[in-house]
């Protein structure tokens, strides 16, 4: 009964119904990856820090020259917060975040023996990593089954009946709870693309969403 009350909170959807969309978007990208260029963990958490408030695309073409000057700890707080700064003065807000990419640089060096660490707890500890950013990371370069919830995933959730969370806590709250354990992994690089190329903000692509008849979204296009 409990689990049966938790459940009904998350999401207005069977059960039945989440692991079908799922299995759906599994069947036309099994191996979903996300679009950040990075090289290693590090330069993973980087490249998540630059990119908030930002898009991934204009990230990715700030980042090879950085990257390629500073690709560990170590060389990142060798290189300077000014010199940071000047490659990344394409990306917004890059005054504060060169002075992030610094400072989680120096602490990684001086705390963490120049790793990235693996735990939400320490990665949030870092300058400029909220819990987002640090689910990005233990997802994408560590494997574990976090979701981190971005404005798609917020909007995918709340249109298809997921969640009717209005933060990102709620929503990854919700999502904990329906998402079936094998699809957990990849749940929210797969909701991620889906919100940046099907159900897309202003006119969502309806038609060519595989899951339209699982989906709950009443104004639904044709």
């Amino acid at each position: 009964m409990v689990y049966a009350t938790k459940w009904l909170m998350a999401s207005k959807l069977k059960p039945a119904q989440v692991s079908e969309f799922f299995r759906r978007l599994h069947a036309i990208n099994p191996e979903p990856k996300g679009e950040l260029n990075h090289t290693n963990p590090f330069t993973l958490l980087v490249a998540v820090v630059l990119s908030a408030q930002a898009t991934d695309k204009g990230v990715n073409k700030a980042t090879p020259a950085l990257f390629a000057a500073a690709d560990t700890p170590e060389k990142m707080v060798k290189l300077g917060e000014d010199k940071i700064r000047d490659f990344i003065k394409t990306i917004g807000l890059n005054k504060a975040k060169a002075k992030n990419v610094f400072l989680l640089s120096q602490k990684l060096v001086a705390d963490f023996k120049s790793k990235v660490p693996h735990t939400r707890d320490e990665l949030t500890s870092l300058a400029g990593v909220g819990r987002k950013t640090a689910n990005v990371v233990l997802n994408m370069a560590f494997g574990q089954p976090t979701i981190a919830v971005d404005t798609h995933i917020l909007r995918v959730s709340n249109r298809v009946g997921f969640s009717n969370g209005k933060t990102p806590d709620a929503v990854e709250a919700d999502l904990e709870k329906i998402i079936p354990p094998e699809f957990k992994l990849h749940a929210h690089h797969w909701l991620i693309l889906h919100g940046r190329y099907t159900c897309v903000a202003r006119k969502p692509k309806c038609p060519a969403c595989p899951a339209a008849d699982i989906c709950l979204f009443k104004d639904k296009t044709k």
